[in-house]
This record gives structure tokens, C-alpha cells and sequence, in this order.
């Protein structure tokens, strides 16, 4: 009897998205659970941190016919945000970087939406960080598409873009003795969407 092997990860077809619905248009909730929204920065010119949010809430509506009829908008907790150490993220929270206590959310909410690739999508809106607005851009790849085992019409999206964050008043640093600064001013937010159709 042959052997069956385990499938390799570093394969293609490992990573190959699956478009199993013919029409994913609707109205989604995100899935918060099967989500990841992340994001990473340089620390003191020389490694990169990273973390994440584990608590935030997201509705979409798609139209497959007619993409720039779609649209998104997203709330994050940002006291929930988690770098794996205590008393970095008490700082992150602190009012030398979020202030939390004043400005608890992170808002993005679509203005447009363009496809530009089979299955990549530009959605540009309006990022609210600490009542601070400026239009931004992400471009969203369809990673998939299905009806799971409890019967829920999922699609899965990635994308991620780069800010700066002193544009949103997020200006805290620290000189280092040997040049340059403790954070960079450039953090890249990564999404790793899954989101339910509503019945």
C-alpha cells in the first residue's frame, strides 16, 4: 500500500486561495476569532516589533458585479492592543501614544472601492486615529472563498499598508545616543480578514 504524505507547506498549492463560490455578494460581519489585524514597527534602528488587536468589530457589504458599490467599515478596541510585553503595551495605551482614556477607537470607514487584479481589490477611506482623519489605501486580495461545515458563506481577504504615524499625532520617540530614534515613524498595519455572510 503506498504511503500518503503529509502536504508541504512550501508548496503552491499549499497557499493556492479557493474561490469555491460562484457569487460572494452580501452583507458580512467580520470574524473576529478567525482574524488577525496586526501591524509592526522598527525598534531602536535595529529589530522589528510586532503585534496585534484582539478586539475590534467589522461590516462589509460586496457586490461581486459591481465592486465600487462595495464598502467596509471597521472599529478597533485600542486598548486591546497586545506586543507581548506589559509594559510596552501600558505605554502604547498611555497618553504619549494612543491615550486611550480619550480616544478609545481606531476607525476606518470606505470611501471607494476599485478592482484592479482578478481577485485584488483597492478599498480607499477615511483612518481615524485620536480623532485624527486622512484618507488611506489598502489593497485587499481575495484569498478565498466557501460555505464551512456549520453553513456560513465565509471569504477571506489580505492586505496591509504603511503609515506614518506622527501624521495622526502618535509623535512620541526617544533620541538614540548612537543617531536616530527609539520607534519609526512608519508602521505597517496587516489584515488577515475572514467574515461571515449574514443570513
Amino acid at each position: 500500500m503506498a504511503k500518503h504524505r503529509a502536504p508541504d507547506p512550501s508548496s503552491t498549492d499549499f497557499d493556492a486561495a479557493t474561490s469555491a463560490l460562484a457569487d460572494v455578494t452580501g452583507d458580512y460581519t467580520v470574524d473576529v476569532v478567525h482574524t488577525r489585524i496586526g501591524f509592526r514597527a522598527r525598534h531602536a534602528m535595529v529589530t522589528t516589533v510586532r503585534g496585534s488587536f484582539t478586539r475590534f468589530e467589522g461590516r462589509a457589504h460586496l457586490d461581486a458585479t459591481h465592486p465600487e458599490q462595495s464598502g467596509v467599515v471597521l472599529h478597533i478596541d485600542v486598548a486591546s492592543i497586545d506586543t507581548g510585553q506589559a509594559d510596552r503595551d501600558d505605554h502604547l495605551r498611555s497618553p504619549d501614544f494612543f491615550d486611550v482614556g480619550t480616544h478609545p477607537h481606531i476607525v476606518f470607514a470606505s470611501t471607494s472601492v476599485k478592482q484592479v487584479d482578478e481577485a485584488v481589490y483597492r478599498v480607499t477611506g477615511d483612518l481615524t486615529i485620536k480623532d485624527v482623519t486622512h484618507p488611506a489605501s489598502v489593497d485587499f486580495e481575495l484569498t478565498g472563498s466557501a460555505q464551512d461545515p456549520f453553513g456560513d458563506t465565509r471569504v477571506g481577504f489580505e492586505g496591509s499598508l504603511v503609515i506614518r504615524r506622527s501624521e495622526w499625532g502618535l509623535t512620541w520617540n526617544a533620541a538614540l545616543d548612537t543617531g536616530g530614534v527609539l520607534v519609526s515613524d512608519k508602521i505597517q498595519i496587516e489584515f488577515d480578514v475572514s467574515a461571515i455572510r449574514s443570513a
